[in-house]
């Protein structure tokens, strides 16, 4: 039973290190990606099996990463922990050995490598500068990025964008208008929810020698930068279907707009209460993963419907 107990117990931590419940978001941005493709007459299920793999990995080598420099760094050390930030805690816990978690991210990192490295014998030269950038963002963003005013913008991009243009070149071979604007949304909803998780981390930030924009300029401007990016998306789909450039199905994203304006509401009344930001922080994670996979909906009921070219 003891054996039991404790094989339970390292697996519960490797999961907290992986960060498991933040994983979903490869899962919508492949789908994000691939759905735009299938709307466009391109769709091949095993390269959307492997990209969702891909990404999966390099999502687990960026967190356990991120988990070992936080605590290396004493940012883990100094956090406020919530559901939303502050890390697994695993580390500070002594659950795990930091060399341990270093070896579990470079090795995820290393399978992602490879799967990026069969796109690019299997589909063209086209997705290197995208495997080059997430690769960059990955292994450089807990200890270099997040320390120059570059965190959010580099997940935003990182985790947000290219995902999608990498998991819409898969399928085609190619990128098109439509695939940059649909990484729009994707950019900035990852870097909303990275700007918004930082709130409660300033002063471990601070402590860690991270600097972000937070930490610049302080909660009650970073809620405005957050509330007028959040509005974008929604704008910028909106603006996008009345141009013609998406299928009026997408405009199915904007039914997380009550969601949107509480998360907005809450960090401008309340950035500087923790407890009471954590609502908003909630609210912010339906936003960023909802929003994105109505869009991905939107993509597949137009192709459905007979608008696009998967059928």
């Amino acid at each position: 039973m003891r054996f039991i107990f404790l094989m339970t117990l390292g697996l519960k931590a490797w999961l907290l290190t992986a960060r498991t419940p933040f994983l979903p978001l490869s899962a919508i941005l492949v789908c994000v990606g691939a759905s735009l493709a299938g709307y466009e007459g391109f769709f091949n299920l095993s390269h959307f099996l492997l990209a969702l793999a891909g990404l999966l990995l390099a999502h687990v080598s960026v967190n356990t990463l991120n988990e070992y420099f936080d605590y290396k760094s004493g940012v883990d050390l100094h956090t406020v922990k919530t559901p939303f930030s502050g890390g697994s805690g695993v580390l500070p816990a002594g659950l795990l050995k930091s060399s341990s978690v270093l070896r579990l991210g470079l090795a995820s990192f290393i399978l992602a490598s490879a799967v990026g490295v069969y796109f690019l014998a299997a589909v063209g030269w086209m997705l290197l500068p995208i495997l080059l950038l997430g690769g960059f963002f990955t292994l450089l963003y807990s200890n270099f990025l997040a320390r120059v005013m570059a965190g959010e913008v580099s997940a935003g991009l990182g985790m947000g964008a290219l995902p999608v243009l990498g998991a819409y070149y898969v399928h085609t071979g190619f990128y098109s208008l439509n695939a940059f604007l649909t990484a729009v949304p994707s950019g900035i909803l990852v870097f909303n929810l990275l700007l918004l998780n930082e709130f409660p981390d300033v002063e471990a930030d601070l402590k860690g020698g991270r600097r972000n924009l937070v930490t610049a300029f302080g909660r009650r401007k970073a809620a405005m930068i957050y509330s007028a990016s959040t509005l974008t998306v929604y704008l910028f789909i909106v603006l996008c279907v009345f141009q013609g450039l998406f299928p009026a199905s997408t405009l199915l994203a904007l039914l997380t707009l009550p969601f949107a304006l509480k998360a907005m509401a809450g960090s401008l009344r309340n950035y500087g209460s923790l407890e009471k930001l954590v609502p908003a922080l909630k609210a912010n994670v339906v936003v960023v993963l909802a929003t994105q996979g109505l869009l991905a909906v939107g993509y597949l009921a137009a192709a459905l419907a007979g608008l696009g070219g998967l059928f």
